[in-house]
């Protein structure tokens, strides 16, 4: 739906520009908006890199596992069914590190091997391996949905990505935003919480 939706736009943009003689501003817009574009991925990419090797090598150091061990409380609360010590706990934790310190794109990878482990958990529960209430297939979990909610509602205490774009495009002080951004995750993630509590127990019942 989006592909069509953004092709529509563009396709009327060139058609206006075209009726009204601005299609040669129009064509040296999106030549400046390629080379931006690609300035800002090379930028990203070296971020993105550097945190996910950081992720990486407090993971096979033990770093995340250590962490893992200390957030139980927060995991517990917020995953009470899967199993203790089920793999799944290991990469929900790295996910949400990675979203604290502000690098959605590192988090990317642990989320997608926590949604692996969480299917793998419903394939238990339904193979009767493991106790607990069983989804048909094609449904998500309870477990998937309030973590898919808690990634993308996530508290943010260092916004690196934010920062690295406000650096790439001269802001004069590019780590003003921490501040904020700490205030308005902080209750989205409240939000989200209690949000997941509820229809926790609503589809429970």
């Amino acid at each position: 739906m989006l592909n069509y939706l953004w092709g529509f736009m563009m396709l009327v943009g060139i058609l206006w520009a075209a009726v009204h003689g601005n299609l040669g501003q129009v064509t040296a817009g999106a030549l400046e908006s390629a080379g931006e574009a690609v300035k800002l991925c090379i930028t990203m990419l070296g971020v993105m890199s550097f945190w996910t090797g950081i992720l990486e090598v407090g993971r096979r150091a033990g770093l995340i596992e250590q962490l893992s061990a200390r957030m139980r409380p927060i995991l517990r609360f917020l995953f009470p069914h899967i199993p203790e010590n089920h793999p799944s706990l290991e990469a929900i934790a790295a996910n949400m590190i990675a979203n604290v310190i502000g690098v959605g794109w590192a988090a990317t990878p642990a989320g997608l091997r926590a949604m692996e482990e969480l299917e793998k958990l419903e394939e238990d529960r339904r193979n009767g391996r493991l106790p607990g209430p069983v989804r048909k297939r094609g449904i998500a979990s309870n477990e998937m949905c309030t973590f898919l909610i808690i990634n993308i509602s996530s508290l943010q205490l260092i916004p690196v990505n934010m920062i690295a774009y406000r650096s790439q495009y001269g802001s004069v002080n590019p780590a003003a935003v921490v501040g904020p951004g700490i205030a308005a995750t902080a209750v989205s993630t409240l939000v989200a919480v209690i949000f997941c509590k509820v229809m926790d127990g609503e589809r429970r019942i």
